[in-house]
């Protein structure tokens, strides 16, 4: 017992009750009493109401596996047709255009040419016959048979979209843009070349260079346009 009847045993120092230990690692007991210690370690609670585990989202996340982001110049996917930025398609594989049509080669259209040449030149020798050696009216015939070879010509493509040449070889002429009916118009500017024919002695030869040009032109294109269908608005003789 010691003087003014102060017990050690009951009142530690600092006024903890006996037996009972200071807590551990910094853990505090908040005020006001009966409430819960803080969490060990000086961890606080999340505030704002997130729940407790959740991560806030950071800044320059990378996406879920799995998922990839878009690259530059990515090609389109399989299927897809690039498209021009002019509204028109590049020639397709296995030599279908952008008509939808196969084009029809040089030397098929060379065999029409030559067939419908034959139909038009029998019954024109027929009549040079029958005038004989006068010039005057073998001039006025070789005129008027320029006009019967282009009525044929342009007739035939604007009623049955061919003629008899092409129809035999199995070809045909489309329009510009792919339509089946072709304009007198449109159909007479890709044959205009026959004109030449007009032109007295050297009308032939101008005729012939202007189809060998043709020839030159349709080979060299990928659609097999000749300089003729591109004058004419860009026509185009298919397969049937």
């Amino acid at each position: 017992m010691t003087s003014g009847g102060y017990d050690p045993n009951q009142y530690p120092q600092g006024g903890q009750p006996y037996g009972q230990p200071y807590p551990q690692g910094g853990q505090q007991f908040p005020q006001g009493g009966g409430q819960q210690p803080y969490p060990q370690g000086g961890q606080q609670f999340p505030q704002g109401g997130q729940q407790y585990g959740q991560q806030p989202p950071q800044y320059g996340q990378q996406p879920q596996y799995g998922q990839q982001p878009p690259q530059y110049g990515q090609q389109p996917q399989y299927g897809q047709q690039p498209q021009d930025p002019y509204g028109q398609y590049p020639q397709q594989q296995g030599g279908f255009n952008n008509y939808g049509g196969q084009p029809g080669d040089l030397g098929t259209r060379i065999g029409a040419r030559v067939i419908d040449a034959l139909i038009l030149m029998i019954p024109y020798f027929i009549l040079y016959v029958v005038i004989g050696n006068n010039t005057t009216l073998t001039l006025g015939l070789s005129a008027v048979w320029t006009l019967v070879e282009l009525g044929y010509f342009v007739g035939m493509e604007v009623t049955q979209g061919t003629t008899l040449g092409k129809k035999i070889l199995g070809l045909k002429v489309l329009a510009p843009g792919g339509a089946a009916k072709i304009d007198p118009v449109t159909s007479l500017k890709r044959n205009i070349f026959l004109a030449a024919n007009i032109i007295p002695c050297v009308g032939g030869l101008i005729s012939l260079g202007l189809a060998i040009y043709i020839m030159v032109t349709i080979s060299q294109d990928p659609n097999k346009q000749g300089w003729h269908d591109k004058f004419a608005g860009g026509t185009q003789v298919v397969k049937a």
